[in-house]
C-alpha cells in the first residue's frame, strides 16, 4: 500500500491499517468547494486559485465512491450576515492576517455570507449525499454537526479532500483526530495556498494524525478483498 510520509511516497503493510481502509466505516469529507474560494472572478471572497485545478478530478472520485456505495459529506463555509458570528465583533483572525501575504481581498467581508452566490457548490452535489452547511471556523467540526452525522452513520474514518491544505483541511483533520477518526488525506484531491504550505501541511498530518493517500491507491486498496478474520 502506498502512503507518503514526510513528502515521501512509502510502501506501507496495508495489513497494519486494516482499521483505515474498510470501505463500510468510512465517509469522505469534501471541504469548502464552493464559489467563495473557487470563483474565477475579481470579486471572489477569499480567493483559493490553485484548488481550482482539484474540481473535475474531486467530482471523479466521487463518483467512483458513489459506485462503490460510499458515503460523501460535503462540508461549506457560511455565515449569518451581519457579523453575528464574529465574537462581539471582533472579524476573524484570517481577515487581517490572510491578506499581509497575499495583498488586500476588496470583497473579503462577502465571504461565505448565507443566501449569497458565493457559498453555491463548485463540485457537485448528487442525491444521496450528505451536506453540512453551517461550518463557521476553520475546522469542519467546529461548531457543526457534522461529528453527531458521523457517528450517527457509524463511521470510523475519515477521508478528506478540498481546501486550503494548510488551514481547513489541516483544522479538520486535527479535530477529526482529536475525536478518534481514522484520518486519510488524499493529496492529489487537495490544494493549499502554496506548494510549500501545502507540503507542510501533509507532512504533518503524516506524522501526526493519520495517512496521506493518492485517490487511486486508495480506491485500490478500497476494491481489494479484505482479509478473513
Amino acid at each position: 500500500m502506498r502512503a507518503f510520509v514526510y513528502g515521501e511516497p512509502r510502501e506501507l503493510d496495508a495489513a497494519q491499517f486494516q482499521d483505515y481502509l474498510d470501505p463500510a466505516g468510512t465517509a469522505v469529507i469534501s471541504i469548502d468547494m464552493h464559489r467563495g474560494h473557487l470563483d474565477d472572478s475579481p470579486d471572489c471572497p477569499c480567493p483559493a486559485p490553485r484548488a481550482r485545478d482539484v474540481v473535475a478530478p474531486i467530482d471523479a472520485f466521487h463518483d467512483q465512491v458513489r459506485a462503490l456505495g460510499g458515503r460523501i459529506v460535503h462540508v461549506k463555509s457560511v455565515l449569518r450576515p451581519g457579523g453575528a458570528d464574529d465574537l462581539a465583533g471582533i472579524p476573524a483572525a484570517w481577515r487581517r492576517t490572510f491578506p499581509l501575504h497575499v495583498g488586500p481581498i476588496p470583497n473579503a467581508h462577502a465571504h461565505a455570507l448565507e443566501g449569497s452566490p458565493w457559498t453555491e457548490w463548485v463540485t457537485r452535489v448528487e442525491p444521496g449525499d450528505l451536506r453540512v452547511e453551517n461550518k463557521r471556523r476553520l475546522s469542519a467540526f467546529y461548531p457543526t454537526d457534522l461529528d453527531f452525522l458521523l457517528r450517527n452513520q457509524r463511521i470510523t474514518t475519515v477521508v478528506l479532500n478540498g481546501g486550503f491544505t494548510d488551514c481547513c483541511v489541516l483544522n479538520t483533520a486535527f479535530d477529526a483526530n482529536n475525536h478518534n477518526y481514522r484520518v486519510i488525506v488524499l493529496r492529489d484531491l487537495v490544494r493549499g495556498t502554496d506548494p510549500h504550505l501545502e507540503s507542510a501541511a501533509l507532512a504533518m498530518v503524516s506524522l501526526h494524525l493519520g495517512l496521506v493517500m493518492d485517490a487511486a491507491d486508495l480506491l485500490a486498496q478500497w476494491r481489494a478483498p479484505r482479509p478473513g478474520p
